[in-house]
């Protein structure tokens, strides 16, 4: 069997659920503060060694989605909040925790809620803010049966059956 880490980083989670539990696997991948195995810094697929991060001083070897609203935040807060008060609309194209994290933000929702949040990859969403900038109105761009499916199967991600 490949190194847990790998496995992680490799999103075969099947494989990792197996070993580990489906529960342990919904922890690593969708709670707050508890972050997956992290891969060893010396590891030949560490992202220091890719290219891309040249320049960046400090890659993770892993990180929760705590870690991962630390950096979205301030951007939230200095890039995105400021267009927003100036009446702009503003696209935001992310992955993953970045989008949690931003949803987190956007709908307050606290440490033990974001744990269920399903966010369906690839399925725009579009927020109407009043003028205190709290969203009124947030809509999938999906039919509901498209949505459902893309949810079950962000669900689903990591389960052993």
């Amino acid at each position: 069997m490949k190194d847990i880490t790998v496995l992680c980083r490799e999103k075969i989670n099947p494989e990792v659920a197996k070993e580990f539990g489906d529960e342990q696997v919904h922890i690593w991948r969708r709670s707050y503060d508890i972050p997956p195995p992290s891969i060893d810094n010396e590891d030949p697929s560490h992202p220091r060694f890719d290219s891309k991060y040249d320049g960046i001083d400090e890659l993770p070897s892993g990180e929760s989605l705590k870690d991962t609203l630390s950096r979205v935040k301030p951007y939230w807060e200095n890039q995105i909040l400021p267009e927003l008060l100036g009446n702009k609309n503003v696209l935001v194209v992310a992955h993953g925790n970045s989008l949690r994290s931003m949803i987190k933000i956007i709908e307050k929702i606290d440490d033990e809620s974001i744990v269920g949040l399903n966010l369906p990859t690839g399925i725009p969403i579009v927020y109407e803010f009043n003028e205190n900038l709290e969203p009124v109105s947030k809509d999938f761009l999906a039919d509901s049966k498209s949505l459902q499916a893309a949810q079950d199967a962000v669900a689903n991600q990591g389960k052993s059956k």
